[in-house]
């Protein structure tokens, strides 16, 4: 199982989506792509337009997102303690600790923002 984090949304499904092909690979191989409500907030906080939500409902429906229990919140909160410059990462610490709960990798454009945190596995498409 692959957790996308937002960064993917966006490269795939807005402007020039130059991050689809990888997407459209990715699930032609066979992965399980998984949003989490997590990155559902993110995204639909941004400037989303209809075709893009519409793609990304196609794709990977919002009803179908991992939810943020109670063991992601304790892990969460264990990272902030233990990462450093947790400060403004809260969202990204929460994403992983998803990640890391249901022993997913996590895919995303930006690995330096998650490269210190302890038992997160990230995903290098082909």
């Amino acid at each position: 199982m692959i957790f996308l984090d937002t960064s993917i949304l966006i490269d795939s499904f807005t402007a020039d989506q130059r991050g689809a092909p990888a997407v459209r690979q990715a699930l032609e191989s066979g992965e399980r792509l998984v949003l989490t409500a997590l990155v559902v907030y993110e995204w639909m906080r941004g400037p989303r337009i209809p075709p893009e939500i519409a793609l990304q409902e196609a794709l990977f429906p919002v009803e179908q997102a991992v939810a943020f229990e109670p063991e992601d919140a304790l892990l969460s909160a264990r990272l902030y303690r233990s990462v450093r410059r947790a400060r403004g990462r809260e969202i990204d610490l929460a994403i992983a600790a998803c990640a890391i709960n249901r022993e997913a990798r996590l895919w995303t454009l930006n690995p330096a923002d998650f490269a210190d945190i302890p038992g997160l596995q990230l995903y290098r498409p082909r």
